[in-house]
């Protein structure tokens, strides 16, 4: 049917507009009758604009009106007018108006929706994927979406502002299977061969840097075969970087410049520079969490020097062992109920743990089922060493001491939440995590592996412990963490082939697998490979943290379900037999 271009959108009409002839293009979002007079909300992507059918006005018009209904395709023609005084609504920025209506077309009929098109629904989330496109009409997602938008923008001129070019790399590539399972992709052309879906550019980018591309930049679709949950997707966004003759100064630098304008682009909010630093071994030990979140204090303490004479067996033999004691201190909670205590001892045991320690603080000296077996001078120095006062509760945890400091993390955030200490307006904690362990051990496979991936720089005065103690080399890798939430990840990476060949060896990759998985990047490295370095932003989760979100799944448009399901277009799904023939597939 045919009708007129707009000449306004739904949320651009002013007092100024007042008497102006217009046209306007939507959908109708609330429908009231009174008396008569129909009133309607009408809406798109920019807002609502009330518009008015009155018999004494139009007659015919108000007659064609009646039959409009929620979510109906319109165009109309009319006047602005002044609302009458007493209607207007502040809640609108088109409040202080309204449209008479001279001439209705309906475009489209709709059924009724199977939930309100509106904000703060109530609707499943199964629902709202599988109507995405009703759900997305809502403004609450159109906001995000617009955020989203807006940070493509600011990335891409940030960057070329910076001297980056953007290159993009291939989709389709060779499978080199490592951290999450690969995506595999049959070839038609090549009977029984596959290619893989990117996990990330991590070596094309490197290649990058061989070929003389100095800044490089990407925003990039990657995908990972692993369990989805709320900031996670098989199919995920990345802010990738790549710079040549850099170190790590240099890519903090650049990635600060980066967070700074979208606080002051997006948030209004100007955050000061240089972001703080920890150390991962400082990270771990004061909030048992490589991602620890700071807008709380609530700092865990290492207590191994209060018990190092200690005749309690099981911190003696903790520490006899290399592990650790830990302490956190709860300010005020001393009147916690035997039965809270046990609540939280339970909490901690489900997670792994063999038990809880926790005394009251009274009388300035300790109340607890295991306080008889400390000496007096360790109660004393326990309460000074954790800052304690009577009406304070102290929780300890000893064991191995990774597993006894995540586990004491944990407890910090659980009781950050009972304590109600996370305020999600507080000022963004920014923070760089470094010197990350350049392995990790495998009990499994009872071997060593690369923590982020074999191409990460050690520290140079920690190479010759590759060879004799693996486990305490310390890697040039660094994480970027905004309120409890690791947003980008990256490390300095290893140019030269002999330091190349001697992480391959320390993970148990031989030449001819190492040729197998990684010989594009290998090969690259014989002509002249600069010393170089780099960092990837999950997008998705930033602009979750950007849009006040808790899921990514409200950033993207068309997202999986927990599941890996698209309730929308009902994949992943059955293909028929002519096309797994032609692919020489067959399903069993």
């Amino acid at each position: 049917m045919k009708f007129k271009a707009r000449t306004h959108t739904c949320g651009e009409l002013r007092e100024s507009d007042i008497g102006k002839n217009v046209v306007l293009n939507g959908w109708v979002a609330i429908r009231r009758d009174l008396g008569g007079v129909i009133f309607i909300e009408m809406r798109d992507r920019y807002g609502l604009t009330q518009i008015v059918f009155e018999p004494h006005y139009n007659l015919d018009t108000h007659e064609h009106g009646k039959k409009l209904r929620s979510e109906y395709v319109i165009s109309i023609e009319g006047k602005v007018r002044k609302r009458p005084e007493g209607t207007e609504n502040a809640l609108l920025t088109t409040g202080q108006i309204d449209v008479m209506v001279d001439k209705l077309i309906i475009l489209n009929s709709s059924e009724t929706p199977p939930f309100p098109i509106e904000d703060n629904i109530e609707a499943s989330e199964e629902l709202r994927l599988k109507y995405r496109y009703l759900d997305l009409r809502r403004s609450d997602m159109q906001k995000n979406l617009l955020l989203r938008h807006k940070m493509y923008l600011i990335t891409r001129k940030y960057f070329d502002a910076n001297n980056f070019i953007e290159v993009e790399t291939p989709i389709l590539l060779k499978s080199t299977p490592e951290g999450a399972r690969d995506f595999l992709v049959p070839s038609r052309l090549h009977k029984g061969k596959f290619y893989a879906l990117p996990q990330s550019p991590q070596q094309y980018k490197q290649i990058l840097m061989v070929a003389g591309m100095d800044r490089y930049f990407q925003i990039v679709k990657c995908f990972r075969d692993e369990d989805l949950r709320a900031d996670r997707q098989f199919e995920f966004t990345q802010i990738d970087v790549e710079m040549s003759f850099v170190d790590v100064e240099d890519i903090f630098k650049v990635v600060e410049g980066l967070m700074k304008v979208f606080y002051k682009e997006i948030m209004d909010y100007d955050i000061s520079l240089p972001v703080q630093r920890l150390t991962y071994d400082e990270a771990m030990e004061k909030y048992g969490n490589d991602k620890p979140d700071l807008r709380f204090g609530l700092e865990m303490i290492a207590l191994n020097d209060v018990f190092a004479n200690s005749a309690f067996k099981v911190f003696k033999d903790s520490i006899s062992n290399n592990g650790i004691v830990t302490g956190l201190l709860a300010k005020g909670c001393g009147d916690y109920t035997r039965n809270q205590l046990d609540n939280l001892t339970d909490f901690v045991k489900k997670l792994g743990a063999g038990g809880l320690i926790w005394m009251r603080v009274k009388e300035n000296n300790l109340e607890a089922p295991i306080a008889k077996f400390l000496s007096d001078d360790e109660k004393k120095n326990l309460i000074s060493k954790l800052g304690a006062q009577n009406g304070d509760l102290l929780f300890m945890l000893t064991g191995p001491k990774i597993k006894t400091l995540t586990l004491m993390g944990l407890l910090r955030l659980e009781m950050a939440k009972r304590m109600s200490l996370i305020n999600e307006n507080s000022k963004p904690a920014l923070l760089w995590v470094t010197d990350f362990p350049l392995f990790e051990w495998n009990e499994e496979t009872k071997k060593y592996s690369a923590m982020h991936h074999p191409f990460t720089s050690p520290r140079v005065e920690d190479i010759p412990l590759m060879d004799t103690d693996p486990g305490k080399v310390k890697a040039r890798a660094y994480d970027l963490v905004l309120n409890g939430n690791e947003i980008a990840g990256g490390s300095i990476r290893i140019h030269d082939s002999e330091l190349q060949s001697k992480m391959f060896k320390a993970i148990g990759i031989n030449e001819e697998e190492a040729q197998e998985k990684f010989g594009m990047l290998l090969n690259a490295f014989k002509y002249g490979a600069p010393p170089h370095g780099g960092i990837a932003f999950g997008f998705d989760r930033l602009a979750m943290l950007f849009a006040g979100r808790h899921s990514i799944r409200d950033v993207i448009a068309f997202p999986k379900t927990s599941s890996g399901m698209s309730l929308m277009d009902d994949s992943p799904s059955l293909v028929d037999e002519a096309q797994l023939t032609e692919l020489h597939l067959r399903v069993k």
